[in-house]
């Protein structure tokens, strides 16, 4: 069964304080979509990868690499749903990953990819929450305090079977659901289980100026270990 990635690069990330779209921001000397482009490429399962650029950037020399580039949307479900729909008929498994978690290695990708060929029908990473965590009101008073050994601190890339995350995103079109959290969300919300398996640390999320340190010593150690 052929498996296809969808790489979401549309967004603008204002928290990260650069004028260029998040995913076009250099860390090591190549942009972040650039890394998880070549994560997604050297996953020993994926066999096309598409990318979902902001408008502009569609032919970025960062972008060779992938198989199809699409524009993004108004929100990342919109983007998502682009990306979907410029994937090749044969493709049974999708991967869907936030350029964002530019360092994810391809290991995570072939790990979540073989569940869905398993018979998973969404799979999604995660990490066990290492903070205690509270339930707040909008008066700032806590609520809950949830069982933290029962919570993931969930990853990218997610896979779905290929129907499976179709129906999910055109029944959310059918509710006028336009911005859920993640694509496990939507599959969710059809009342279909999600796996979750184990994440992976270099898969953190870029968000802030601190992110871009830590993601260079990410890279500086990796270069050091060849």
């Amino acid at each position: 069964m052929s498996v296809a990635c969808i790489v979401v690069a549309a967004g603008r990330g204002e928290r990260l304080g650069e004028e260029r779209p998040k995913a076009f921001v250099e860390v090591g000397g190549r942009p972040l979509v650039w890394h998880a482009l070549q994560a997604a490429a050297r996953s020993a399962r994926v066999s096309y990868v598409v990318v979902v650029a902001p408008g502009g950037f569609e032919g970025d020399p960062a972008l060779s690499g992938a198989d199809a580039v699409v524009p993004g949307g108004a929100t990342r479900q919109h983007s998502v749903a682009n990306g979907l729909a410029a994937l090749p008929p044969e493709t049974g498994v999708v991967l869907i990953h936030d350029a964002a978690r530019c360092l994810a290695p391809p290991s995570l990708f072939d790990d979540v990819a073989a569940e869905v060929l398993a018979g998973y029908d969404a799979v999604i990473p995660g990490l066990a929450v290492v903070d205690t965590l509270k339930v707040v009101d909008g008066a700032g008073r806590v609520t809950a305090t949830p069982d933290r050994s029962q919570l993931r601190a969930v990853q990218t890339p997610q896979g779905f079977a290929r129907a499976v995350i179709d129906r999910a995103h055109a029944a959310a079109v059918e509710r006028g659901d336009t911005d859920a959290p993640d694509d496990a969300s939507l599959v969710e919300r059809l009342g279909l289980p999600v796996h979750v398996v184990a994440g992976h640390a270099d898969a953190f999320k870029v968000t802030r100026p601190q992110d871009l340190l830590l993601a260079s010593t990410v890279l500086a150690r990796r270069a050091a270990a060849v």
